[in-house]
C-alpha cells in the first residue's frame, strides 16, 4: 500500500471511530507505530498526515465510511465479527424457569427516567429470559409529599411499552388499602405493631437512645382500639402512626420501630379522593405486595438497601419468605438532569419546555431526541448488575444508538445560517439525483435542481473552510472555483463536473440547497438549549418522530412539520 493510502486507511478509521472527525496526532501515532519502517521519513509524513486528515474532516461520515470500504473492507469484516459479542446478563440467583416473578414500582409523581430504568429494564429482561411474569406495580400512597398525578400513570405505561415491555400485571398500591388495613390489624393484634400518639420530636428521642415508646408494651386490645380511633377520625393527622416493633438496639436508628402508616387528612388522592384518611408508608405497602403478588426477586438500587432490612420484619412476623434481592448502584448520564424534583423545578420556572424537554433524562426526553428504545436497553444491559454508581457517557449511548439509525436513516442536505453562493460559466439547469441512503438506492432519490443566475447555498460553518480554498466541490453537484468569499455572500466559478477531478486534487466537498424550506434546529447543550436556523431541501419528505441525518450536520429526530417551517431536534453526530 502506497504511503499516501496507508496514512488514508488510518486518518478514515479514526474518524469514523470519533464521529467524523480524525485527529492528527492520533493517526501520526499509528502510521508510525504500525509501520516503523516510516519512521525515519517523519518529517516529511507528518505535513501529509495533517493535509489528509483535513481532507477526511471535510467528508461526510457516509462519505468516509465508503471510501474505507474501497481502500480497507477489512475493518468492516472485523466489525462485523465483533456485532456478535454482545455482552448479556448473568444468571439470576435462586431462579427457576416459569416461576420468576418481578415487579416494577414507580411513584406516579413525575415522568419515569433513565435512572427508574435501571431496575424497570432488569426487572422485566429477567422475568423474560426466565419465562416469568412482570408486574408494574404504582407507588402511590403519598398524596402529600410526593403527589400522584393522573397523568403520569399514563405516561409511564406508555414509556415501558415503548421501550417494548411485555406488562403482565398492572396494579394501584391506593387500590389496595384495605388489604393493607388487614394486614396491620393481625400485626396490632399479634403484638408485633403498635400505635404511638408520641410527639415526633419525643419518638426521636426514645429511638436515638434505644429505648422503648411508652405505648410499644400496652395490650393488643388496647392497640386495635387505638387503630380504631386512627381509622374513625380522633386522631388527626400528625397525631398517631402505627409502628412495626424491630430491635431497640439495631445500629441503625432508622431501622429501629420504623413507621408504617400514618393519618393524612383530605388527601384528595387522585384515584381514591378523601374515601381514605390512614395511609401506609413504602416499606409496609411494598412488603405486603410483594408477598400477595408473589414477587420472587426484587431489583433494587443500592441506596434502598435499609428497605429490605425493615421489610424483613414483616416477612418474619408472618413466616413468609423473603424474595431473592439484587442490588445495583444508581445509574445516571453525564450533564443530564435525572432528578424529578430539579426537573419539576425548572419547568415550573419556565427553564425546561416541558417533561420532554430534550435536555432532560426522561424517557419521554430521549425518545423526543431520536434515542431508540433498543439503544436504551442496550447500555443498561451492558452496565448489567453493578453495585458501584455507572455514569453513562453520551457518547457511549450516542454509538449505541447510531448503529441502529444509520442503516435506516434517510439522507437530507440541511444549511445553516444560509450564504447564498452566486456561480457563474454553467447555462444550462443541472439535477444532481442523491440517493436517500447511500447504501439503499432502492429507497430512491432527491433531486437537487441548479438553476442558472439563481444563488445555491451554504453554511455559514464552511466559511473559513471556504476563505482557504480555491476549488471546492459541492457534493452532488460540480467543481466550482472560488472567486470571492465574504459572509455577505460567495462568488465562484463552474469548473468541472468529474468527480475524480476533485478526488484527484483533494479538493473540499460541501453539501448545499438551491432553495429550501425553513428549519430550526433545537441542540441541547447542557442545560441550554440552542437553536440553529437554516434551509432544508425544499422537496425533503420528512415526516413527525422520524429520524433522519442532516449530511455533515448530524442525525435529528423530526418534531413538528408546520406549513412555514420544520423543527427539528439534533440526536448526535
Amino acid at each position: 500500500m502506497h504511503v499516501e493510502e496507508v496514512i488514508l486507511k488510518y486518518a478514515l478509521i479514526n474518524a469514523l471511530q470519533h464521529n467524523g472527525r480524525a485527529n492528527s496526532k492520533a493517526v501520526i501515532g499509528k502510521v508510525l507505530g504500525e509501520n516503523p519502517e516510516l519512521r525515519p521519513k517523519a518529517r516529511e509524513i507528518i505535513p501529509l498526515v495533517n493535509e489528509i486528515v483535513n481532507q477526511v474532516n471535510s467528508m461526510g461520515v457516509e462519505e468516509q465510511r465508503k471510501r474505507l470500504r474501497e481502500i480497507y473492507p477489512e475493518f468492516f469484516e472485523s466489525k462485523k465479527e465483533k456485532k456478535g459479542e454482545k455482552k448479556g446478563l448473568p444468571p439470576l440467583p435462586k431462579a427457576e424457569r416459569g416461576k420468576v416473578v418481578t415487579r416494577f414500582a414507580p411513584n406516579p409523581d413525575g415522568a419515569f427516567h433513565l435512572g427508574n430504568a435501571r431496575a424497570a429494564i432488569l426487572s422485566h429482561e429477567y422475568a423474560r429470559i426466565y419465562g416469568g411474569k412482570f408486574i408494574l406495580r404504582f407507588d402511590d400512597t403519598d398524596p402529600k409529599v410526593k403527589r400522584p398525578e393522573p397523568i403520569f400513570y399514563d405516561w409511564i405505561i406508555e414509556d415501558l411499552r415503548w421501550l417494548g415491555f411485555q406488562i403482565d400485571e398492572i396494579h394501584c398500591a391506593s387500590d389496595r388499602l384495605e388489604l393493607y388495613y388487614r394486614y396491620a390489624e393481625e400485626l396490632l393484634r399479634m403484638g408485633k405493631a403498635y400505635v404511638c400518639t408520641c410527639r415526633p420530636e419525643d419518638f426521636k428521642k426514645l429511638r436515638d437512645e434505644g429505648k422503648a415508646c411508652p405505648h410499644r408494651e400496652l395490650p393488643p386490645e388496647v392497640q386495635l382500639e387505638e387503630w380504631r380511633k386512627m381509622l374513625n377520625g380522633e386522631y388527626r393527622e400528625g397525631e398517631a402512626v402505627v409502628r412495626i416493633k424491630t430491635d431497640l438496639s439495631h445500629p441503625n436508628p432508622a431501622v429501629r420501630d420504623w413507621p408504617a402508616l400514618r393519618i393524612i387528612d383530605n388527601p384528595d388522592h387522585p384515584r381514591a379522593g378523601n374515601k381514605y384518611r390512614v395511609w401506609p408508608l413504602y416499606n409496609f405497602a411494598s412488603a405486603i405486595d410483594d408477598h400477595e403478588l408473589g414477587v420472587t426477586h426484587i431489583f433494587r438500587g443500592q441506596e434502598h438497601a435499609e428497605n429490605e432490612t425493615r421489610q424483613r420484619y414483616v416477612y418474619n412476623y408472618f413466616g413468609w419468605e423473603y424474595p431473592a434481592t439484587v442490588h445495583h448502584g444508581r445509574l445516571s448520564i453525564e450533564g443530564v438532569i435525572l432528578s424529578k424534583s430539579k426537573t419539576r423545578r425548572g419547568i415550573e420556572e419556565g427553564r425546561y419546555l416541558g417533561w420532554d424537554d430534550p435536555r432532560l433524562g426522561t424517557i419521554r426526553a430521549l425518545r423526543r431526541r431520536g434515542i431508540r428504545p433498543e439503544a436504551i436497553k442496550e447500555v443498561i444491559i451492558e452496565v448489567g448488575l453493578k453495585r458501584s454508581d455507572t455514569t453513562i457517557s453520551w457518547d457511549n449511548l450516542a454509538a449505541i444508538n447510531r448503529k441502529l439509525v444509520d442503516p435506516v436513516a434517510n439522507r437530507y442536505f440541511f444549511v445553516a445560517d444560509p450564504i447564498p453562493m452566486h456561480i457563474r460559466g454553467y447555462d444550462e439547469e443541472f439535477t444532481a439525483r442523491v440517493p436517500l441512503h447511500p447504501d439503499h438506492p432502492e429507497r430512491g432519490y432527491r433531486e437537487l435542481k441548479f438553476t442558472p443566475g439563481k444563488p445555491v447555498y451554504v453554511s455559514r460553518d464552511d466559511l473559513e473552510l471556504l476563505g482557504k480554498s480555491e476549488y471546492i466541490r459541492l457534493k452532488d453537484l460540480f467543481n466550482v472555483k472560488l472567486l470571492k468569499v465574504s459572509d455577505k455572500g460567495i462568488e465562484a466559478e463552474f469548473d468541472s463536473i468529474d468527480y475524480e477531478r476533485a478526488k484527484e486534487h483533494r479538493w473540499h466537498m460541501i453539501h448545499w440547497v438551491p432553495e429550501g424550506k425553513p428549519c430550526e434546529v433545537l441542540i441541547p447543550e447542557g442545560d441550554e438549549l440552542v437553536t440553529r436556523k437554516g434551509l432544508l431541501e425544499k422537496h425533503a419528505d420528512v415526516k413527525v418522530d422520524e429520524v433522519v441525518q442532516f449530511e455533515r450536520f448530524g442525525f435529528v429526530r423530526i418534531d413538528e412539520v408546520r406549513v412555514d417551517k420544520i423543527v427539528a431536534i439534533f440526536a448526535h453526530k
